[in-house]
């Protein structure tokens, strides 16, 4: 299972019970979260989210609404026992502040924090089930989006004929590169008549906080989904440009334009209690445009 569960879709100020921004994707059995806005732990307990699987925490700036809620979420889980490793990855200056948190506050984790300086575009994690890129966006301060890319091998194994033509299990990673199998008396059992094709691979982009910016559009060519900040309605371009940010229809402008297959749209300026127009406005761009709910999962 590949998708992504929101936990908060509001801008800097907390409204109408919606949170500041933080996502989580599941990917299998891992999960990993992007951006920690105040309140996440709470949302994470209220989504029965299993924080012992977030293994990655990507932070895409120093905005209190991206981060504020860290140092609790991290104290959490020393405080429930938890002893395996924890990647965080975020802008240079964040690990000051959490090293400084804990010191005030005389807390020693009891699990390894490793933490990656964000300083330039490309791979931040490359194993055999994902890989992690981030790139740079165009805010107020240094700020990086991501982009999750789910790995799968070629072709997926019929065990009842892997079991009919009596090929050991031992050689079933072999099948699922496409290889053919050779029994002990030399006959060829083609790939094709064990195995079916499998599902492509896909990718998420989460475009964090950004002025509109038609270079993002490369940078997340062809995603399955993408998510992209839409602080402001269509009519306060203006304002959005000022701010630093994005509105609906730039939003979605840039997801066409990057051929993506799918659009969520989040990041809600607390002056606005109805969400409806939001949608509207993005769908006569992009018509594969949903809302970033906070508790629903969209799969990728």
């Amino acid at each position: 299972m590949f998708g992504v569960t929101i936990l908060g879709n509001n801008s800097a100020l907390p409204a109408f019970d919606r949170h500041p921004t933080a996502q989580v994707v599941t990917l299998n059995e891992q999960i990993i979260l992007i951006d920690c806005g105040e309140g996440t732990q709470m949302q994470i307990a209220r989504y029965k989210i299993r924080r012992s699987r977030i293994n990655h925490i990507f932070i895409s700036h120093l905005h209190g609404d991206h981060y504020f809620g860290l140092i609790g979420l991290l104290t959490s889980m020393g405080l429930l026992g938890r002893e395996q490793d924890l990647h965080l990855f975020g802008p240079k200056g964040l690990d000051e502040i959490i090293a400084l948190q804990l010191k005030v506050a005389n807390t020693v984790l009891p699990f390894k924090l490793y933490f990656t300086t964000l300083e330039k575009e490309g791979i931040l994690v490359d194993n055999s089930k994902f890989s992690v890129e981030c790139f740079s966006t165009q805010h107020r301060v240094e700020c990086y989006g991501f982009i999750i890319r789910e790995k799968k091998v070629p072709r997926k194994i019929d065990r009842d004929k892997a079991v009919q033509f009596e090929i050991p299990t031992a050689y079933y990673e072999n099948l699922k590169l496409g290889k053919d199998y050779q029994t002990k008396d030399g006959r060829i059992i083609n790939n094709e008549l064990v195995t079916t094709a499998n599902s492509p691979a896909k990718s998420y982009a989460y475009c964090a906080d950004t002025i509109y910016d038609e270079t993002l559009a490369d940078k997340a060519k062809e995603v399955d989904v993408m998510y992209h900040e839409t602080t402001y309605l269509k009519d306060l371009h203006e304002r959005a440009a000022l701010r630093f940010h994005s509105t609906t229809v730039q939003a979605a402008t840039i997801a066409s334009k990057a051929n993506a297959k799918r659009l969520l749209i989040g990041h809600f300026s607390s002056k606005y209690e109805q969400l409806n127009e939001f949608l509207a406005e993005a769908k006569e761009v992009f018509p594969n445009t949903d809302l970033a709910i906070e508790g629903v999962s969209f799969r990728i």
